[in-house]
Parts: C-alpha cells; sequence; structure tokens
C-alpha cells in the first residue's frame, strides 16, 4: 500500500473538518439534539399530568353528579312528606268543617221540628176548643159525642 502525500493531506483535512465539527458544530447539534428531548419530554409529562388532571375532574363530576341526585332524592322526599302533610291537614280541616256544618244543620232541624211541633199543639189545642165547644152546644147526646169525637180525630 502506498502512502502518498495525497492520502496524507486528505487525512489532515478529515482530522480538521472532525477537530472543527467537534468544537463549534457538534455542541450546537447537542444543544438542539437536548432542546429537543427535553421538550418532547416536557410535553410527555405535560400529556400526563392533564390525563391525570381528567381523570381526577371526572371523578370529580362523578362525585358531584351522585350528590347532586342525592340531594334531588332528598328534596323530592321533602317535598312528598311535605305534600303528605298537607293533605293530611287538608282532611282534618274539611273534617271540622263538615261536623260544624252537620252540627248547624241539626241545630237547625231541632228548631224546625221545635216550631212544627209548637205550631201542631196550637192547631190542637184549637181544634180541641172547637170540638169542646161543639160538644157543649148540642145536647147531651151519646151518639151525637161520638160522631163529633170521630169528626175531630179525622181533622188531627
Amino acid at each position: 500500500m502506498n502512502i502518498n502525500v495525497s492520502l496524507i493531506g486528505q487525512m489532515v483535512t478529515f482530522i480538521l473538518l472532525v477537530a472543527f465539527t467537534m468544537r463549534f458544530v457538534w455542541p450546537h447539534l447537542r444543544k438542539a439534539l437536548d432542546d429537543r428531548a427535553r421538550t418532547i419530554a416536557d410535553g410527555l409529562a405535560a400529556a400526563e399530568r392533564g390525563r391525570q388532571d381528567l381523570e381526577l375532574a371526572a371523578r370529580r363530576a362523578a362525585d358531584i353528579l351522585r350528590e347532586a341526585k342525592q340531594q334531588a332524592q332528598e328534596v323530592i322526599a321533602h317535598a312528598d312528606r311535605r305534600a303528605a302533610q298537607i293533605v293530611e291537614e287538608a282532611k282534618g280541616a274539611a273534617k271540622t268543617e263538615g261536623e260544624r256544618i252537620l252540627a248547624g244543620a241539626k241545630a237547625e232541624i231541632e228548631q224546625e221540628v221545635f216550631r212544627a211541633k209548637e205550631m201542631l199543639r196550637a192547631q190542637v189545642a184549637l181544634l180541641a176548643v172547637a170540638g169542646a165547644e161543639k160538644i157543649l152546644r148540642r145536647e147531651v147526646d151519646a151518639k151525637a159525642h161520638a160522631d163529633l169525637l170521630n169528626a175531630i180525630q179525622a181533622q188531627l
């Protein structure tokens, strides 16, 4: 193998190129690659944090939804209890009002019955007086008395 000057010149040039590249170009490339790797790592870390935040938010949303449903059920149960209470109060008020109306009606009926009895007494008294007057005007005759009493009895 012949080593000539051309080969040595090429080797020196290659060594100078490698030295120049390692001294001036390589640090910039290395820095760009490190920055890129750091950017990718930061992006992956941010994505992982975002995924965890999403899971946490989903759990919180589920908890809030569960609490809202529970509160809604409590409100509905309270409303049902209040409705039942209102119905019971209305039943009691209606029963009281019905009893009051019934008592008023009974009192009115008793008054009407009393008035009717008084009117009947007055009429019976008038009939008795009229009958006695007719008996006294006639002569004392048993058959006439019996006929007269039958007539009075028919009028009653």
